[in-house]
């Protein structure tokens, strides 16, 4: 807990470490793996890149900052690293690692203006933040271990069966090697893989890509050009190998009761949405479903949604959009006026693509008056903010 001349310092200074945190965030992972080299296949390289991170975690301390005078509020904000924290094993042991080269970054950046006094203070409140996350995840951790074919770290699955979805997206049928029970999920959940490539250990997110059967999970992954545990995926892995996963986590989840809903995916951004229709179609909700590929080649998954139509024809409606060839009920891009053609009245509406393709989304739903408590999303990848601009 902060002390009061603490709490005055960080009200004091958040300004000026909040005019600075891009920059300090940037500098503070090449210094974090510098000094921590282990950490480093922790996080996904390309979304360090492409400066997803660092905003992810700039943008985590600024809500922390902001939020921590209401627990509660702290506490749902947080949520979503909590989800990304469990599904990679994060330890108890990891968190000074942080708060140390965080603190050397803070310092570098804003020099001498980081007098003793101010260290102190956002020392404190990263301890304070750590600690929260720290309690949060023991309880999932012990949770989720808990439950029938639950468990604790890392469990070795086999590869049980593959099955090419369209060119580009092959999914991935997994079975415990122990052969024992396999925990269920909530159908819109990721779970955490780690992988060893070249000697190395790769951690990674993927989408669950169907509801929750007791004795095995499927991954769709979508291979990447540059992708380093996906190209792995598609290039190395056959039946009979093996893998490891962490425990499933995540926060895009079947909300609400009897509202229809509109499922809205660009690409591979079907994955966690297919299991959130079969859900909802099950408790007898109607489902619009709409789908942009690339083109008929591109466009994975179209068996399942054709099974889903025949059982359930008064409650689906599939929609289908090309960008590049005719063959689909549309042809071009999602857009304002075709959303507005589909969208149900009073609908919770759930999204999930590329992040541009979130954008206009969440754009034109809030347009169109679907209110933010009924936009769902999620990123593959770090998170971040839609209305950036």
């Amino acid at each position: 807990m902060l002390t009061p001349m603490q709490e005055e310092i960080v009200q004091a200074t958040a300004p000026v470490v909040a005019e600075h945190l891009d920059v300090i965030t940037q500098r503070f992972y090449p210094l974090m793996f510098e000094r921590y080299p282990q950490v480093k296949p922790l996080f996904n390289q390309a979304h360090q890149q492409n400066g997803g991170q660092p905003r992810a975690l700039a943008g985590m301390i600024l809500a922390y900052v902001q939020l921590r005078q209401s627990p509660q509020k702290a506490r749902e904000t947080l949520e979503i690293v909590v989800n990304k924290h469990v599904a990679l094993d994060i330890q108890p042991d990891q968190y000074p690692i942080v708060g140390e080269c965080l603190m050397a970054a803070i310092g570098e950046v804003l020099g001498d203006a980081v007098t003793p006094e101010v260290a102190d203070a956002w020392s404190a409140l990263y301890q304070e933040l750590a600690d929260l996350l720290i309690s949060l995840e023991k309880q999932r951790y012990q949770a989720f271990e808990q439950e029938p074919g639950g468990w604790r770290g890392a469990r070795r699955f086999r590869i049980a069966k593959t099955h090419q979805e369209s060119c580009v997206i092959r999914s991935f049928i997994l079975e415990p090697e122990d052969g024992g029970q396999v925990a269920a999920h909530l159908p819109g959940q990721y779970i955490g893989v780690k992988l060893t490539i070249g000697g190395q250990p790769v951690y990674r997110h993927y989408s669950l890509s169907d509801v929750p059967n007791g004795h095995s999970y499927r991954l769709s992954i979508k291979r990447e050009a540059h992708g380093v545990a996906s190209r792995y995926f598609h290039d190395q892995l056959n039946v009979g190998d093996t893998i490891e996963l962490l425990p499933p986590a995540g926060e895009l989840i079947l909300a609400g009761n009897k509202e229809p809903l509109m499922l809205i995916s660009g690409g591979v951004g079907q994955t966690p949405l297919l299991p959130i229709a079969k859900q909802a179609l099950e408790q007898g909700r109607s489902v619009t479903y709409l789908h942009a590929a690339l083109d008929a080649e591109h466009h994975a998954f179209a068996d399942d949604l054709a099974e889903l139509r025949n059982a359930y024809p008064a409650q689906l409606n599939t929609v289908t959009i090309y960008e590049n060839e005719a063959g689909g009920n549309h042809q071009g891009r999602i857009n304002r006026s075709l959303l507005s053609d589909y969208l149900p009245a009073q609908a919770r509406c759930y999204f999930v693509g590329p992040h541009g393709f979130m954008v206009l989304i969440n754009q034109e739903l809030e347009r169109l008056g679907v209110p933010a408590s009924k936009r769902h999303f999620e990123h593959f990848g770090p998170a971040e903010a839609l209305n950036a601009a």
